[in-house]
């Protein structure tokens, strides 16, 4: 399994999150995912054209409020699961009067970060 965690990155764009949390088919998908999906899952699920929801996918993962783990399968044929990836989202006034946004990690539980150590061990065997 391979994991995209945008969170890694050095801040995130407070316009790239606004907009992910302004748009209602991105919080339909948000309020589906209690469990990882497919994009094809999420798409059934929220009666959203599939095109449609990778590109809300897209701006959910860029936003870091989402993760993609993708299945690698010894066929050939990978699955990117979709899982929320925040607990929460700050949005602060800094003494600048500049507007800062901070989207605060979903904490992960044991097997979630044992899956993701035996991901990373797999990957550079």
């Amino acid at each position: 399994m391979m994991v995209r965690d945008r969170h890694a990155r050095d801040g995130v764009d407070l316009e790239t999150v606004v907009s992910a949390l302004d748009d209602p088919a991105a919080r339909t998908i948000i309020k589906s995912l209690s469990e990882p999906m497919t994009a094809s899952e999420l798409s059934e699920q929220c009666d959203i054209p599939l095109s449609t929801t990778y590109r809300k996918l897209d701006l959910l993962t860029d936003a870091s409020l989402l993760a993609e783990r993708t299945e690698i399968r010894s066929d050939g044929h990978h699955t990117t699961r979709y899982e929320l990836g925040f607990q929460s989202v700050v949005v602060a006034l800094t003494d600048e009067r500049d507007l800062e946004v901070t989207v605060e990690p979903r904490e992960r539980g044991p097997d979630e970060r044992l899956a993701e150590l035996w991901s990373e061990v797999r990957r550079e065997t």
